[in-house]
């Protein structure tokens, strides 16, 4: 039976949203926003409060090109969060909340999940807007396919890695 580009790429999500809800487990809201520590020194590598806000931020850019209206922003998270900034440690708890973050991101994501399953496919054959991101990704749902897919689960391993060195294991 033949399934729609928006259901095929939405399947993937949902893979990717149980493995973030996984990624959550026993992770306390003080060790969110920091970075591991090895022989008394931090290690810079994206810590939990920057891989899910960060990730947070592609879900209004996906309805934005869907022509859908977008979620607003909780405070904070363009600033701290943009592919442009760096991820830094969070030890006077200046990030948003864990629960600010993740609930946003859930809340983003899952309304992209039930958007792409109501999408024609003709929508997504449509040239991407993006000209930077065209040459790699020429078809709008290419580059969500991309957006919730590949760089999603790059940064999920990273919060997989950041998850180890912290002590919590596997998820």
């Amino acid at each position: 039976m033949p399934q729609s580009l928006g259901n095929t790429i939405a399947d993937s999500l949902k893979l990717s949203l149980g493995y973030s809800k996984n990624l959550l487990k026993d992770v306390t809201a003080e060790q969110f926003g920091r970075f591991a520590v090895a022989d008394g020194k931090p290690i810079e590598s994206n810590h939990g409060a920057f891989i899910y806000g960060h990730l947070s931020l592609y879900a209004n850019k996906i309805l934005e090109d869907l022509g859908q209206p977008t979620i607003p922003l909780p405070e904070g998270f363009e600033e701290n969060f943009s592919k442009d900034c760096k991820c830094v440690d969070d030890a006077g708890g200046k990030l948003p909340a864990i629960s600010t973050i993740t609930d946003y991101y859930f809340e983003a994501f899952n309304r992209v999940m039930d958007v792409l399953r109501n999408t024609d496919d003709e929508v997504l054959q449509a040239v991407n807007p993006s000209e930077k991101m065209a040459e790699r990704f020429p078809t709008l749902g290419s580059v969500i396919n991309f957006y919730t897919g590949g760089h999603m689960m790059l940064h999920l391993g990273q919060m997989s890695a950041w998850r180890r060195m912290h002590g919590l294991g596997s998820a």
